[in-house]
């Protein structure tokens, strides 16, 4: 059996119904559904073993197939859906957290990498990776090695990333002072406080930068204005909380930052395709997981 052949077992095995699992940093998705769904991306190395995605950031499309990784760079607010997925082929992936304290103590060996102007890549998972990544997953059935040996193929994996065609983006998440993490900065904000009023010239200030500076370096990490994001962190919380209870829907409106609830049905309706209420009761009669971005 080849390296992906047994990726595709072991995730076949050990998916649940959520994405985490025993090995820290570690997460499972098998999802059996083509419907779009809405999703919160953190830092996150993706390796797609069957099936594939089509991922939208704003208005930029991000495809990739069984055998390819994703690289998300930055908390960002994405849409997608998996292509062709249904019971019998299932979409299956895996995810490793990428964490910038592990990062930055790889870098003093790294080769130097060019700046990424996106916060997402794709590329072809080689040997090397594959391996490694098997390697992970094997834990899953030998949980008694995972807090030993799950930290150094955490940091092979974050090697061959390195060393690698997009490691220019690993290296951003590493560093103290890159663009991305300064902007991270104001996303991770944004996030905590997305029902509080927003000033763009707190938010730059928070990420070091001129508003002007900070408006440019924002929009070309997450290909929409800090308005754009709030918006879009608002209703997918919105989303969340109507999918958990769906009776109050002016008050969850209220609860996520709007004054105005025919506003709130109207952004809702536009960037989920029907009205909070019908949009709720839709996913709970689905029951769909969003899988991993």
């Amino acid at each position: 059996m080849d390296a992906l052949a047994e990726i595709r077992a072991l995730i076949a095995t050990h998916a649940r119904d959520g994405l985490r699992t025993p090995v820290p940093g570690l997460l499972l998705s098998k999802v059996e559904s083509s419907e779009p769904h809405h999703s919160l991306a953190e830092p996150l190395l993706v390796v797609m073993a069957q099936g594939g995605k089509r991922l939208l950031l704003g208005e930029h499309v991000h495809e990739y197939r069984a055998g390819q990784y994703l690289l998300v760079g930055a908390d960002l607010p994405v849409s997608g859906h998996f292509l062709g997925a249904t019971r019998e082929t299932p979409s299956l992936g895996m995810g490793l957290a990428l964490r910038p304290s592990v990062i930055a103590s790889l870098l003093l060996e790294a080769p130097p990498g060019t700046p990424s102007s996106s916060p997402i890549a794709i590329g072809d998972a080689g040997p090397e990776l594959l391996d490694a990544a098997l390697r992970l997953l094997r834990l899953l059935d030998h949980p008694a090695d995972a807090p030993v040996l799950a930290p150094l193929i955490e940091r092979e994996i974050l090697w061959r990333l390195l060393t690698g065609p997009h490691g220019g983006l690993v290296r951003q998440l590493g560093l103290a002072d890159s663009g991305l993490t300064h902007v991270g900065r104001a996303i991770r904000w944004i996030r905590a406080h997305y029902a509080e009023p927003m000033r763009i010239e707190e938010l730059a200030r928070l990420s070091g930068l001129s508003p002007s500076a900070f408006h440019r370096r924002f929009r070309a990490v997450t290909a929409m204005s800090p308005l754009q994001f709030q918006k879009r962190i608002r209703l997918q919380e919105a989303r969340s909380l109507l999918l958990a209870d769906a009776g109050d829907i002016a008050g969850v409106g209220h609860l996520v930052g709007y004054d105005s609830p025919s506003q709130f049905n109207r952004e809702y309706r536009r960037l989920f395709g029907a009205p909070p209420g019908q949009d709720a009761a839709r996913l709970r009669a689905a029951a769909v997981p969003a899988g991993l971005p």
